[in-house]
Parts: structure tokens; sequence; C-alpha cells
């Protein structure tokens, strides 16, 4: 088991290797409330106010804050507590009747997405906490969580090849995008990659050339590790622009001894 203090020193290490804008978070799903309640330094909405998830998590990557989440703390008629397990789906949501004429052109088409979405199964839990994994504070999470540029991702993804390769896919979902990345992989603890959303990035603040990545302790043990492998092939962050113009032998026989 990756412990809380190997994710710490683990999250440093990726932040060299890839230059993250962004805090790799963990996220951790409790069945009783007391447990979540006992996260130290744990931060809950104590007022009323309601948030989305991703502004929640956007807290946590980019403020630095351990974010306690239950099912009152986000908005009732959105999928964000039925993503994470914390409660069954609205009725109007799960029906097709709230995202019909906004996403899907008709009913059938909105029910298909709610239907088909990845989601951690409801009944069992009872809150959520987000983290930034320099803190240590969850240990272990259940799942990791980060953001990068589509060459960071990439690099990171040969890096989760570099040992034992595996072809690694991933959904779109469309909006609710949540659900293919921390709620795919809190639901089946596989490697979940995603594309963010319209409400990530308006609500969550998610950039314009950011994807998600959520996967185990252990995967996220094994994408880093390969990335050291790879740095010391010449293989790193940034990569750097080898010229439309310039003939590719040289710069390919560095790596394959061939031109």
């Amino acid at each position: 088991m990756t412990s809380a203090a190997d994710l710490k020193e683990l999250a440093g290490e990726l932040a060299a290797l890839l230059k993250l804008r962004s805090l790799p978070i963990g996220m951790k799903l409790f069945a009783e409330r007391e447990s979540l309640h006992a996260v130290p330094g744990i931060r809950l909405s104590a007022d009323g106010r309601r948030f989305t998830t991703c502004q929640l998590v956007t807290n946590a990557r980019l403020g630095g804050q351990t974010i306690g989440i239950v099912a009152e703390s986000v908005l009732p008629f959105t999928g964000c507590a039925s993503v994470i397990g914390l409660k069954e789906p609205d009725p109007r949501l799960a029906s097709g009747e709230t995202m019909t004429g906004v996403w899907f052109e008709n009913r059938e088409a909105a029910h298909a997405h709610q239907q088909e979405m990845p989601h951690v199964a409801p009944g069992r839990w009872q809150g959520l906490a987000a983290s930034p994994l320099r803190a240590a504070r969850l240990d272990p999470p259940d799942i990791v969580l980060f953001y990068a540029n589509p060459a960071q991702m990439i690099l990171f993804i040969n890096g989760l090849q570099w040992h034992n390769y595996r072809r690694i896919g991933f959904s779109v979902t469309g909006e609710t995008a949540c659900a293919d990345s921390w709620g795919r992989a809190l639901a089946s603890g596989e490697i979940s990659l995603s594309i963010p959303c319209y409400a990530e990035r308006r609500y969550g603040g998610v950039a314009d050339d950011e994807l998600a990545i959520a996967l185990p302790p252990e995967e996220f043990e094994t994408g880093i590790v390969g990335l050291r492998g790879l740095d010391k092939a010449g293989l790193r962050y940034p990569i750097l622009p080898y010229s439309t113009g310039n003939d590719p032998g040289a710069g390919l026989a560095k790596s394959y001894g061939i031109g």
C-alpha cells in the first residue's frame, strides 16, 4: 500500500518532472460522517452555501484546502452527489427532464446519458474528502487526481506503460465529465482519464488546455517510476520542438541509434 507520506514525496516529484500548474490531490470516501469530520484540517460548508463538486476539488488543487463533501454541500438537482455515491440521482435528472433542451434535444438522449454515466453505487457512503497529497491528511486516499495539459498527460501515460505495457483508454460522458475521472476511478479502481466538461470549466475553473486523470495510489506511483525511466532516456517535459524544417534523422538517432 502506498502511504500518505509516500504520496507526499511522489506528488512533489511529479510536480518537478511535469511542471504541473496545480496540486495533485487525494480523494477518499467515508461511510461515517464522524470519520470525515476527524480528518485533520477538514473544511465543511457550515453556512448553508452549496457548490458543485468541481468547485470544491478546485479549492483543494489550487487553494491547497482539505475539503469535506456531503450530500448537502452540493446542489441537489445536479449529478454532483450521485456521481460519488452520496445519494440517489435526482428523479428529474435521472429521467432526462433536467437536461432536455439544454445538453440534449430530446428526453430519450438525456435519459440515456444518465443511464450510461459511470458513478459510485449509492447507499454506503456519507461523505468524501479531497486534500492535496502534500498535506498527507488522507492515509491513504482511495484515488489520486491531478490535472495536466495534453503534453504532460501523454508523458505520464507513457510512464504508466514504461515497465508493463497496457493500452489505456478513456470514456467521454460529455457533460458531467467528472463521472469519467473521479466517478469512474472511485467506482472501479481503474485509471480514468477525462476531458473536463463545460461545467468543470465554468464553475470549477478548469483551464482550456487541462485534462484530468484519476487513479489508485499504486498506479500513481507506477506512473512516476516510469517518468523517472523516461527522464533518463532523455524524454521529459517540456517537449522541446525540433522544427518542421529540420531533417529528423539526427534527433531520432539520439533515441533509437538510427537516423
